[in-house]
């Protein structure tokens, strides 16, 4: 099998695709996902590309008319993002329905995987993999992104409807009961363990961690003078701590793209651990508001534009 070794740098322009073309078709091949992949198309290529800010996207190539066994191979790819909960992202191209994006990236012949870091895309592997080859390798990689400190997950994009009593009411997942409470007491430390002790179970739990976000938030909130922490980051705009304060306090106040547009700037002037650390903390604040929120969305694509 052709894999080429897994490296930060990226290697190819895609630039190219951050604005849609016009008549671009919106429909993919035949091939079926889990909730850990999706049809990639010109409306939602960068947004996709945007999502390896959080953990990485591996992008797959595959031509139904050319090569079926390309087609097959991007759909046991879907298969093994499943297998991973999360870990990466599964972006699949129908070159046949997508040729602008193909052209874009200079696409030689299919299958063709890219894995995208920090919107950072590298070639990855070039050739058809049996079902099994293919997650020893992924599996190899994803290996290697741990030793480098890359552990982020993805949100499931496909999840179960929301159960609902006679009278039309939402139902409270038990499991989501004890965190709840801890919650209505204001025992913000007790809400952030339990939801903790959710999201470890089962990482996937895109509830449970927008819930353990929205508990840190309170956690970190709870006694501070909002007065006095916006005085302080006004006073420091480079100081990190301070600016966090504020975005949490920003985000509370319902003054959400205050709270982003706060930490998007620290990000575009600091570099390095600070740097680091304030995109870390507008991620956190991303999973708190929900990652469907268009606020959120217009909040990942200025990060991205701050980042790179």
């Amino acid at each position: 099998m052709s894999q080429q070794p897994f490296s930060r740098p990226g290697a190819v322009d895609l630039s190219g695709l951050q604005q849609p073309a016009a008549g671009g078709s919106a429909e993919g091949g035949a091939v079926t996902g889990s909730s850990y992949s999706l049809q990639v198309t010109q409306e939602n290529f960068q947004a996709t590309v945007e999502a390896s800010l959080t953990a990485p996207v591996l992008l797959v190539f595959y031509s139904p008319s050319r090569l079926p066994e390309s087609a097959q191979m991007a759909q046991d790819l879907a298969q093994v993002a499943g297998e991973f909960e999360g870990r990466f992202l599964a972006g699949l191209v129908d070159v046949d329905a997508q040729p602008a994006i193909a052209q874009a990236v200079q696409l030689q012949s299919v299958p063709f995987v890219f894995a995208v870091i920090d919107g950072r895309p590298q070639p990855l592997i070039q050739d058809v993999l049996t079902l099994d080859n293919l997650r020893t390798a992924i599996n190899q990689v994803m290996q290697q992104l741990t030793a480098q400190g890359i552990t982020g997950r993805h949100q499931p994009r496909q999840v179960a409807p929301a159960v609902e009593d006679e009278d039309g009411e939402p139902v409270l997942d038990p499991r989501y009961a004890p965190a709840q409470d801890a919650l209505e007491r204001e025992d913000y430390d007790g809400a952030v363990a339990e939801y903790e002790k959710l999201v470890t179970a089962n990482p996937a739990d895109a509830e449970a961690a927008a819930g353990l976000a929205m508990a840190r938030v309170l956690q970190r909130t709870h006694d501070a003078d909002a007065a006095a922490a916006h005085a302080a980051a006004d006073a420091a705009p480079d100081d990190v701590a301070a600016q966090t304060l504020a975005a949490d306090l920003d985000l509370l106040g319902g003054n959400v793209e205050d709270a982003f547009d706060r930490l998007v700037d620290v990000v575009r002037r600091t570099a390095g651990d600070d740097r680091n650390q304030a995109r870390e903390h507008l991620l956190g604040l991303f999973a708190a508001v929900g990652n469907d929120d268009p606020r959120v969305l217009k909040g990942r694509q200025a990060l991205a534009s701050a980042l790179f």
